[in-house]
């Protein structure tokens, strides 16, 4: 509960970051809670912040990255049922540390259509077999005004939310044991989410990026070194 309440604080105050944080040490306390349950907590903290930042949603702007998705979940479904739990664990730890090398580049993408659609694809891969959706479509928003970025990613997230949650349950991973261990972690999600509301104004954000970066890393590294 206290990995999704941090989750979802970092998600809520920069647009992503729920999976990253939590998923990895998730994995670790119990397999059952990545990727499905991640999912359908980071599908409930994306429709609060949808709704939150709803005038500041482009669905015209996501549209080839929506329609990318789709295969990249098909993809990740394959991928879940193929890998072991180990494989599994050390996937989760070297996505994480990509999404910390990702984020830190001073590169700046343009989110042309090609690559929007391509970034929605690999966010679908990821996303459908680890949890961890965020960073490909992150990379390209991350020099959107604040509430445009949140807007954004947040809309999109509850579109591919569902789209792995769709493909998880022919792959077997995603049945009434996930739900019900999924329950507890609701209310922690919402206190983060409203902690986040209640100082992420005060808040510079780019302090609130580093912390989670440095989460993230913590979090990473340690699922690389369980796997081995």
């Amino acid at each position: 509960m206290f990995l999704i309440f941090l989750g979802s604080f970092v998600q809520t105050a920069i647009g992503f970051g729920l999976a990253i944080v939590a998923a990895p040490l998730l994995f670790m306390i119990s397999p059952d809670y990545v990727p499905a349950p991640i999912c359908l907590v980071g599908l409930y903290i994306s429709i609060l912040n949808a709704m939150k930042h709803r005038t500041s949603v482009s669905i015209g702007g996501l549209k080839t990255a929506l329609i990318g998705r789709v295969p990249g979940s098909v993809a990740g479904g394959f991928l879940l049922v193929l890998v072991s739990t180990d494989t599994l664990a050390l996937w989760l730890g070297i996505l994480v540390l990509f999404a910390v090398v990702v984020s830190s580049l001073p590169y700046r993408l343009e989110p042309t259509p090609m690559r929007m659609g391509v970034a929605g694809f690999f966010s679908g891969l990821f996303g459908t077999s680890a949890g961890i959706g965020g960073p490909p479509m992150a990379l390209l928003l991350q020099h959107q005004e604040a509430a445009q970025l949140r807007g954004n990613l947040s809309a999109f997230f509850v579109f591919s939310s569902v789209i792995s949650l769709i493909i998880q349950i022919p792959a077997g991973f995603l049945n009434s044991h996930h739900l019900w261990i999924t329950v507890p972690l609701i209310p922690a999600a919402w206190l983060g989410y409203r902690l986040a509301l209640a100082t992420t104004q005060s808040l510079p954000k780019e302090k609130i990026r580093i912390g989670a970066l440095l989460l993230c890393s913590v979090s990473g590294v340690t699922a690389v070194w369980q796997a081995f």
